[in-house]
């Protein structure tokens, strides 16, 4: 099994599920092959809305995504499949931000860009259209001092900041300052 042959598989069905292939790779693991295929959400439901948070992959969409997935390769001709191994998941937070989408399902966060001219800009997400990343200050960060809007063709590659607190989480009804 090959990952390319994976992904023609699996494309068409996942994005009826609301699903984007992000990543297949497709491993040998003895007789048997380890096929894992990294989704995300479809934001195209989206529309123009450039501020809305979108929701975290939850471990019962990871299932559904399987679900999807296993079904896809199934269908395939079974007399000539080789066994499989099959790891479904989503990209994580580790990920390398990339592209518009990957922008999109991010406001909200905190992110640190490296960007084409070789310098590097950070701030929390505020807002994703077309072609711009509208970054708000974060003082406790360094390089997100101030508000800045950056061209999704400047960035070379971005970076969610892990966060065990935000400022935005709250505590009962108050805001954790």
């Amino acid at each position: 099994m090959q990952a390319g042959r994976v992904r023609t598989l699996v494309e068409a069905p996942l994005l009826r599920a609301g699903w984007v292939v992000e990543d297949v790779s497709v491993t040998p693991a003895g007789r048997r092959s380890v096929v894992r295929v990294a989704v995300d959400r479809d934001l195209a439901g989206l529309g123009e809305d450039a501020t809305s948070p979108v929701p975290p992959v939850s471990l019962d969409d990871v299932a559904e995504a399987t679900r999807v997935v296993d079904a896809a390769l199934e269908a395939q001709d079974s007399a000539t499949a080789a066994p499989y191994v099959l790891e479904v998941s989503s990209p994580g937070l580790d990920r390398p931000l990339t592209e518009r989408r990957h922008f999109r399902r991010n406001v909200g966060r905190l992110v640190t860009l490296r960007l084409t001219d070789g310098t590097r800009a950070a701030g929390r997400i505020r807002s994703v259209t077309q072609d711009l990343v509208d970054l708000a200050a974060d003082p406790g960060v360094d390089g997100a001092a101030a508000p800045r809007v950056v061209g999704l063709d400047e960035i070379v590659e971005g970076r969610v900041v892990l966060e065990f607190g935000r400022p935005d989480d709250l505590v009962g009804d108050e805001e954790v300052d």
